[in-house]
C-alpha cells in the first residue's frame, strides 16, 4: 500500500519531504520498514514541517541521495487495520461511491476527498460537499452510496 511520495530533499543529512497518501501519520513512525524503489528502508527519524512528514531513511545519508529519491513512492507491506468510530470512514473507501440527495436526485460519484483543516470535503464533479453531518446524512459502505442534503448555492 502506497503511503507517501517523496517530493524533495530536506537539509544536508539526507532527510526527505513526503506528501502523505495516508491519513495516519503513525505509519511513518520511527522503526517502520518501508518499501522504496524495490528495496526496504527503515524510518530512522520522523518529524513534521508545514504539514508534511520529514523522514530520515536508512541508507539515505546526504542531500544528493535524498534528491535522487524525488517522486518515488514509500510503501507499507501490510498496513494494520485502523480502528474507526461508528461515523468515521477512510477517504479511500468513499472514492467512487454514488452520491444522491435525500430527495433521490443522482449527483454522481465521489471523485476525491479533499483534506481541509476544519473537515474533509467530498468532490462530486463540480460540487463540493463538506463531510459533516449537516450535509452528509447517510453513508452505506456495503451499497456504496452516500446520501446528502444540499443547501442553496452548493451546485
Amino acid at each position: 500500500m502506497k503511503i507517501g511520495q517523496i517530493v524533495g530533499a530536506w537539509g544536508i543529512r539526507g532527510q526527505v519531504k513526503v506528501e502523505p497518501l495516508t491519513e495516519f501519520a503513525d505509519r511513518f513512525k520511527i522503526g517502520t520498514r518501508l518499501r522504496l524503489g524495490g528495496h526496504w528502508v527503515t524510518v530512522e527519524d520522523f518529524s513534521v514541517h508545514k504539514g508534511r512528514p520529514l523522514l530520515k531513511l536508512s541508507g539515505v545519508d546526504d542531500m544528493n541521495a535524498a534528491e535522487a529519491l524525488q517522486w518515488q513512492y514509500l510503501e507499507l507491506e501490510d498496513a494494520p487495520p485502523v480502528e474507526l468510530e461508528e461515523d468515521e470512514y477512510l477517504s479511500e473507501d468513499l472514492i467512487g461511491m454514488q452520491v444522491t440527495t435525500t430527495a433521490g436526485e443522482q449527483l454522481g460519484r465521489v471523485d476525491r476527498v479533499l483534506p481541509y483543516p476544519a473537515h474533509d470535503v467530498l468532490q462530486v464533479g463540480e460540487i463540493l460537499i463538506p463531510a459533516v453531518k449537516q450535509f452528509v446524512k447517510k453513508v452505506d459502505l456495503k451499497a456504496r452510496r452516500i446520501e446528502v442534503e444540499l443547501i442553496e448555492g452548493m451546485r
